[in-house]
């Protein structure tokens, strides 16, 4: 079981409500109190004293963090604190990204292709574990390529995702990335410190397809621009800025 005992009310409620979004078994005490029996952890501040059981384990928090501090004492209660922590990733223009320790699923996000690398690493921030791992799966090349390539200062594997989006039932629409991300980050692959990101003629032509369908003028990119886009350093959008303000200062010379 979780206590929660902590005199820090900020803190307090948002354990709790971490706790109770959770659906996990817990009390609360007041700091200094004895822990009830089948007390396994103990949620506090550093100003909190508390008795701890001869089994149990402390888990200590700062007001801010209250959803690591549940996702730490979740992982404790249920044998995860021996596992690793691994993040499974479905590579793509708004990536699956899923967070275990062990085999424990404790986070789960979907963002745009921009923000994955911050939102891995915003995770993995102040992690127990020493030893993070990121697994990468090897479909959406460019995407897949960008994503190993930003991703500096962590274990990255390249896993072969094949089979790893499971059949959606109804009700189950647009969970796929993250299901998939999570069979991801069970599956064990290449040990890669970066992708070769040298995109096709044909991944160049559909990124110049796609500017002329965005741009209001029907206006095309350069294949040079359109590499651009797909090594992500620019965005469609950027790039179609882009090669029209150079018409505009050509035309202008002229």
């Amino acid at each position: 079981m979780i206590v929660v005992a902590t005199d820090d009310f900020e803190l307090y409620h948002d354990v709790v409500g971490e706790l109770r979004d959770r659906d996990v078994r817990f009390t609360t005490i007041e700091s200094g109190a004895d822990p009830p029996p089948g007390t396994r952890v103990v949620i506090r501040t550093p100003s909190d004293t508390i008795s701890l059981p001869p089994d149990a384990e402390s888990v200590v928090v700062a007001g801010s963090e209250a959803r690591r501090a549940v996702e730490s004492a979740v992982s404790i209660l249920r044998g995860g604190d021996d596992g690793r922590t691994v993040v499974g990733v479905d590579p793509g223009s708004s990536p699956g990204i899923a967070i275990l320790v062990g085999d424990e699923i404790i986070g789960a996000f979907q963002v745009p292709l921009s923000e994955a690398v911050g939102t891995i690493k915003s995770e993995l921030t102040d992690v127990d574990d020493s030893d993070p791992i990121v697994r990468v799966g090897n479909g959406a090349r460019l995407q897949g390529a960008q994503l190993v390539n930003d991703l500096e200062d962590v274990a990255v594997e390249l896993v072969d995702e094949a089979g790893t989006t499971p059949y959606l039932g109804a009700g189950a629409r647009g969970m796929g990335d993250i299901l998939a991300a999570v069979n991801i980050a069970r599956r064990s692959g290449e040990v890669i410190e970066t992708r070769t990101l040298e995109p096709t003629a044909g991944e160049i032509q559909r990124i110049k397809d796609r500017s002329r369908q965005m741009a209001p003028e029907n206006r095309t990119i350069d294949a040079k621009l359109a590499r651009r886009v797909a090594i992500g350093e620019l965005t469609l959008t950027e790039a179609l800025s882009r090669h029209r303000n150079d018409n505009d200062t050509h035309t202008e010379s002229d």
